[in-house]
């Protein structure tokens, strides 16, 4: 089913604000909760709303905050921001069983700005997906295995990169942000487990026990963003 998600009403005068308020606080900002409007708006494009100065705060800042939840990637409407920025990285030391079965490789630190996302080939991985701005739930998400990220880097560059594995998934994740798509959307809402009861039931590498367990497929759902 496709949906249509409203455009941000924001200006560059309200983007503004929100950062510096941000970047005058003297303590992190906190990470939305779904029902927060800039997670269901598409964010604005990046076209200079912020200078380069506020925008590299920005930046770290938003490092700082992804590290400390702690996660994997975070999107500018998480914390509030209705623009198109996200930063990514994954340094996290994994089982390697793990990691080869979700095909999981570190991430270096990546900001990105006006992502777009488009797959590469046909394969698709089916995991357990969670979002820090959907506390205490995980759910299993179809996504394509492959995808050709096209973005800009902070100093405005127009860059191409190919990402596999999870590298793919996180991409994935954060630009959907952007555009106001959750992971539920995509979600196979049978699989959706909070975090105690998947680490008793469900914990494994893949989601075989799960599957099994709570009579749900692996292929794609929910909405489409063309």
């Amino acid at each position: 089913m496709t949906q249509t998600v409203p455009q941000t009403t924001a200006g560059a005068d309200d983007i503004q604000e929100i950062v510096e308020r941000i970047l005058s606080a003297a303590a992190l900002p906190p990470i939305v909760q779904a029902g927060h409007p800039a997670l269901r708006q598409r964010a604005a494009e990046f076209d200079g709303q912020l200078s380069r100065d506020q925008l590299d705060r920005l930046i770290g800042i938003m490092r700082q905050v992804m590290h400390e939840a702690p996660g994997v990637g975070l999107a500018a409407p998480q914390l509030g921001i209705p623009l198109q920025l996200a930063v990514l990285e994954d340094q996290f030391d994994v089982d390697p069983e793990a990691a080869a079965l979700r095909n999981r490789s570190p991430l270096e630190f990546l900001a990105i700005l006006n992502p777009r996302y488009a797959p590469l080939g046909t394969g698709r991985a089916s995991f357990y997906e969670g979002c820090l701005s959907l506390n205490g739930l995980q759910a299993v998400v179809a996504r394509p295995e492959s995808v050709l990220l096209e973005y800009l880097t902070p100093d405005g560059a127009a860059e191409q990169r190919e990402f596999v594995g999870w590298q793919a998934r996180i991409v994935q994740h954060e630009t959907d942000h952007l555009n106001g798509v959750l992971y539920i959307d995509r979600a196979q809402l049978r699989s959706l487990s909070s975090n105690a009861e998947y680490a008793a039931h469900w914990a494994e590498a893949g989601i075989s026990k799960a599957r099994e367990g709570l009579g749900f497929d692996a292929g794609p759902a929910g909405i489409s963003l063309d």
